[in-house]
């Protein structure tokens, strides 16, 4: 038996370390949106290469977007997209799993 090709694909994205965290994170955040260091802040243990690399490969397949306001200073936040948001509310349902089924160190 083969596996499914969309699960085979939506496992890609989320089983890459950071990713459904901050998937997850921005679809916390009013407007699904967040400037980079409130994301760096708060999602502890990542570094800021690795999370400027994340939020770029979550962008080049449409699940983030960059926000660049200029000014003084710029000001760049990251919002999820559609697509993005559609993902988050998919998590939903296994978050509510691990809550029922799973211990966690709170």
């Amino acid at each position: 038996m083969k596996v499914c090709p969309y699960i085979e694909a939506s496992f890609q994205i989320l089983g890459k370390k950071w990713n459904g965290q901050i998937i997850h994170y921005l679809s916390l955040c009013a407007n699904e949106q967040a400037h980079f260091s409130e994301i760096k802040r708060d999602l502890t243990g990542i570094t800021p290469r690795a999370l400027s690399l994340k939020l770029s490969e979550l962008a080049k397949i449409g699940l983030v977007e960059k926000i660049i306001e200029t000014g003084s200073p710029v000001v760049i936040s990251y919002r999820l997209t559609e697509k993005g948001i559609s993902l988050a509310e998919s998590l939903k349902p296994l978050q509510k799993w691990a809550q029922t089924n799973m211990e966690v160190d709170i």
